[in-house]
């Protein structure tokens, strides 16, 4: 039987809440599937976040290129005994066939703006909600905190060490994927690499040491195996005892020609202890040797270890990335803004909807910062939205880009490494008052004007449809 830390391919289409299915057949059976735009968008910005970061949009794609009921999908459904035989031969037949416009992966976004449209026959946007929800909104989550940890970094190496802090398989992948788009320089995740070309990375074991019955030996076997991987871990016992017999190997083996790269501190106060490190080191004559921290750290301690100049040269960054611990979750939400070529407003009572398909315009300065957005019609034009913004922009960006029509892709695909370009430059181009950790400025975003009117008539014709 195969193992259980799997989803097939053939599987994807079952990966949905039953009310989409149960809704799915209510509209086939009363003859409701004509095209309908659904819009990704989320309400309010988690604590502390001045921004957000697109990720999960080429996961998704990918998924829905393969999309399909299959036999034993079908025969599962069938055992519920919920569903008519028309129903189910639908969903036999069924394969993605609309478009999906998205912001690009690695693109900054904030609340209230139009992340993705998926725009199909009713029931297919309905029935993929639950994924599109899950594969977008963890990994921006994820992609966000990852990205809050490079800011402050000051150029530092950044390593994901979550896997095994991941809430499942398929977390652990999107970590690893998110943080390399943010800026870290890979993961410790092997499959990771292998799926997305990204960098692995690793260091060596406290049972590794504990197995021996002396540290130094540990240290001279583990660097006699591994060259590229000698990155010693010093605090198995006293740490600083450890750093020294670090040095001692490292300089054994200089006498062979052969460089330690590194030790690594994983407990303990990380500012002194690698302030001691580097003594011990440099007087041992390795000031090459770089000091790597792990334990418990996010953006906020690596942020004070930053600021109070600890010589560290990279950091492990593993729970707090994992689970994006002090925002761990994000009001996304997945609605119906057009159905049969008509505006569609949901007005309950905090979470009401905007109507209209729409498009996400970013006003540049002179410099290249951007300073402001704008939510306006899908239709509406650059030119036009421009003379909306104060102060006018030096330019006007649509961020919006079709990337599959009629199920197909009509854009290639981006490279991993386009995303995290995407990014850097984005970042660079935000002001340091969204960028910093504790009580970030919000960015401005606006309605244009012509969406404001749409609002206002679809609200008067709300009232007629509870007649």
């Amino acid at each position: 039987m195969p193992i259980d830390l799997r989803l097939d391919p053939s599987e994807v289409a079952l990966f949905t809440d039953l009310y989409e299915l149960a809704v799915g057949a209510a509209l086939l059976e009363h003859g409701f599937n004509e095209t309908a735009s659904f819009e990704l968008s989320m309400r309010r910005m988690p604590p502390g976040r001045g921004y957000m970061v697109a990720a999960g949009v080429e996961r998704l794609i990918e998924a829905l290129e393969e999309y399909r009921f299959d036999a034993e999908a079908i025969a599962h459904l069938e055992s519920l005994q919920l569903f008519k035989p028309e129903f189910l031969d639908y969903l036999s037949r069924l394969r993605f066939t609309g478009s999906v416009r998205a912001i690009p992966e690695g693109a900054l976004y904030f609340a209230n703006e139009p992340i993705l449209e998926i725009r199909a026959p009713i029931i297919e946007a309905q029935l993929i909600e639950t994924l599109v929800l899950n594969q977008l909104g963890f990994a921006s989550i994820v992609a966000t905190k990852a990205a809050r940890c490079f800011s402050v970094a000051g150029g530092r190496r950044l390593v994901d060490f979550g896997p095994r802090r991941a809430q499942g398989a398929d977390a652990a992948l999107i970590v690893a994927r998110s943080s390399y788009i943010a800026g870290f320089h890979g993961s410790a995740n092997v499959l990771a690499g292998k799926r997305y070309g990204i960098p692995v990375y690793g260091t060596m074991s406290h049972s590794f040491v504990m197995a021996h019955e002396h540290e130094r030996d540990a240290f001279r076997d583990f660097t006699a195996s591994f060259l590229t991987l000698s990155t010693l871990l010093v605090d198995t016992y006293d740490t600083l005892r450890g750093v020294e017999n670090a040095a001692q190997i490292a300089a054994a083996m200089r006498e062979r020609g052969v460089k330690i790269q590194g030790v690594r501190l994983d407990s303990g106060d990380l500012q002194e202890l690698s302030r001691k490190t580097r003594r011990i080191l440099d007087a041992a004559g390795f000031p090459e040797i770089a000091i790597v921290a792990s334990g418990d750290l996010d953006e906020y301690k690596i942020a004070e270890l930053v600021d109070s100049r600890a010589p560290i040269d990279a950091f492990g960054v593993g729970t707090s990335l994992a689970v994006s611990d002090d925002a761990p979750a994000a009001d996304f939400v997945y609605k119906l803004v057009e159905y049969a070529g008509h505006a569609r407003l949901k007005m309950s009572q905090n979470k009401a909807s905007t109507p209209g398909r729409k498009q996400l315009f970013r006003a540049h300065s002179a410099t290249g910062a951007i300073y402001a957005d704008m939510v306006g019609i899908a239709d509406e034009s650059i030119t036009t939205v421009a003379r909306e913004f104060r102060p006018a922009p030096a330019k006007t960006v649509a961020l919006l880009e079709t990337i599959v029509e009629r199920g197909r892709r009509v854009m290639p695909r981006p490279t991993i490494d386009e995303a995290r370009e995407r990014l850097m430059n984005g970042l660079t181009a935000l002001d340091a008052r969204h960028k910093t950790l504790q009580r970030p400025a919000e960015f401005s975003v606006r309605q244009t004007a012509a969406l404001n009117a749409l609002v206002i008539s679809e609200k008067l014709r709300v009232d007629k449809r509870q007649d």
